[in-house]
């Protein structure tokens, strides 16, 4: 008889096995209950500044912190489709919308020439605000699409649910600072 994995849970006796191994094998390293990574913005930064945001495209997570450091949020993000498309490294907020409008990038219009710029609406992929970068074309940005929070599926903008986009967009002023990892 050849036991498979579902057998094993099934029995109960898989969990036990299974479990102590993934334990071993797994690098210690401390997430919340929801996998993000743990972040500490002295890992990253030498001061707070206006603010701090720390976007971890492995775990997909977005770290704020406030001025002060009194003020630490974490927010699930979608990341970019693959390592070409994500710029990794230090920027800024330079300007904040409410309500933005999408244009296709001169990229996605070699990919997909029937694509249209789409207006501030429910239809539009930069949801309802965006934080630019001092990166051209990158973006922090809410989504229409919930099915991307969590998943690589951006062309290199870091997309959050709408709700959570706009808690942010009213903690950072311009001039935040921002690592993406």
């Amino acid at each position: 008889m050849t036991l498979s994995r579902r057998g094993l849970l099934g029995a109960g006796i898989g969990t036990v096995i299974l479990g102590t191994r993934a334990r071993a094998e797994t690098p210690a390293v401390r997430n919340n209950i929801s996998s993000f990574r743990a972040q500490d913005w002295r890992d990253h930064f030498d001061t707070l500044g206006k603010a701090t945001l720390v976007a971890d495209t492995t775990s997909r997570a977005l770290h704020f912190w406030s001025a002060d450091g009194s003020d630490y949020r974490i927010f699930p993000t979608s990341v970019p489709l693959t390592d070409e498309l994500t710029k990794r490294g230090y920027t800024s907020i330079v300007r904040k919308k409410v309500g933005p409008s999408w244009t296709p990038t001169a990229s996605q219009m070699e990919r997909y020439p029937d694509w249209k710029p789409i207006g501030p609406g429910p239809e539009n992929p930069l949801g309802t605000h965006a934080m630019y970068l001092s990166w051209p074309a990158y973006i922090i940005h809410g989504t229409h699409d919930t099915r991307k929070i969590g998943r690589r599926s951006s062309d290199g903008c870091i997309g959050l649910f709408n709700e959570n986009i706009a808690e942010l967009f009213d903690l950072c002023p311009v001039g935040t600072q921002v690592r993406v990892i």
